[in-house]
């Protein structure tokens, strides 16, 4: 495991591209230059030890001597024991909507970046929890099982998109049943499922039968509604620009409408609440509330320890290279002339 102490040294490699177009520059301007006193053969014969390629090998040097400084400043740590500690949390899974509806743009950006919004402010609200995410369509998808690594959580969460499944429409029952799988701690208390959604559910009926089978496994349901009640057009887009609003059987623009009644009775049915998910600070604040009310399960978890720094091997090739970049002439060496490695030896 690998943990970088001071990430702001790595705005110091924009120096690497500044060096590169400067000794771009200052090449064509010696050739230039050049030029106006005499030819290139005569060049030649006037400097006969000058060597085109050392320039070029004297920058590699230079820059792999400052890249490694960088990452020396950065202060790379690498965990060397994996200790296992005890926590204290809930087990949390998220269920995200990712049918076509959630493109809808009636709140900002559209549905589906305001629920992945939601969900990533409310891992930063957590410190011990577990948590999982689901997404779902027309079917239920395992995305990320119950874990405490939330850094994979968010990269799990940010590639959530609305072509990730092939099955549309919206399955809400089958979302909460495979979160029922999800829950593996046969103690744990308090389990805790959200529902991001527009609210739009083409299960019928089925979905109440889920959530009271869900409430059976001591599953407390949280629904979050994203969308306005007043609806919008679904947007099909192609490399972010509109091509046209999604029509229905009879060629009518389709309309999509956050259905928060759905949402407040699967929470009413679920023992949990409905929340609006148009503020997020808001809606935030009052989960991070109900999930400190909560009883607490004391759980195992491992994690990397005794992080040992690494900084003093990246400094010290560094220091070395750039001690080497400082003999490096631009004239030909002897015996790198007899090996021709850069294919300077004149054909007599």
């Amino acid at each position: 495991m690998v943990q970088l102490d001071e990430k702001i040294y790595f705005y110091l490699l924009i120096i690497i591209p500044v060096m590169v177009i400067l000794f771009l520059f200052v090449l064509v301007w010696k050739k230039r230059t050049r030029k106006k006193f005499a030819n290139t053969e005569l060049l030649k014969r006037l400097t006969p030890n000058r060597s085109s390629n050392k320039g070029v090998l004297k920058l590699i040097v230079l820059i792999l001597g400052l890249a490694l400084l960088i990452v020396g400043l950065v202060n790379p740590k690498i965990g060397t024991k994996l200790e296992t500690i005890k926590r204290e949390g809930v087990d949390i899974v998220f269920a995200v909507d990712v049918s076509k509806s959630m493109l809808a743009e009636d709140i900002a950006p559209n549905r589906i970046e305001k629920a992945k919004r939601l969900v990533s402010e409310i891992i930063n609200q957590l410190a011990s929890d577990r948590i999982g995410i689901i997404a779902y369509a027309g079917q239920a998808y395992p995305q990320l099982p119950i874990t405490t690594d939330y850094s994979a959580a968010k990269m799990f969460l940010q590639g959530m998109n609305t072509d990730m499944l092939t099955s549309q429409g919206t399955a809400i029952d089958q979302a909460i049943e495979l979160a029922t799988t999800y829950y593996d701690d046969a103690e744990q208390t308090n389990r805790v499922l959200f529902i991001i959604s527009d609210g739009e559910d083409h299960s019928e009926g089925s979905t109440l039968d889920a959530v009271e089978d869900a409430v059976d496994e001591g599953i407390t349901i949280y629904t979050i509604g994203v969308g306005k009640e007043k609806g919008a057009p679904i947007p099909i887009k192609r490399n972010g620009i509109l091509e046209s609003l999604k029509k229905d059987n009879q060629g009518e623009t389709v309309i999509t409408k956050l259905n928060k009644e759905v949402l407040i009775d699967i929470a009413s049915e679920g023992n949990g609440g409905y929340i609006d998910g148009s503020n997020t600070e808001a809606a935030v604040e009052f989960i991070k509330n109900e999930l400190l009310q909560m009883d607490k399960k004391e759980f195992e978890a491992k994690q990397f320890a005794e992080y040992k720094d690494q900084f003093q091997w990246f400094i010290g090739v560094a220091l070395l290279l750039l001690f080497l970049d400082i003999f490096i002439l631009d004239r030909k060496t002897k015996w790198l002339k007899k090996l021709n490695l850069f294919n300077e030896k004149r054909h007599e």
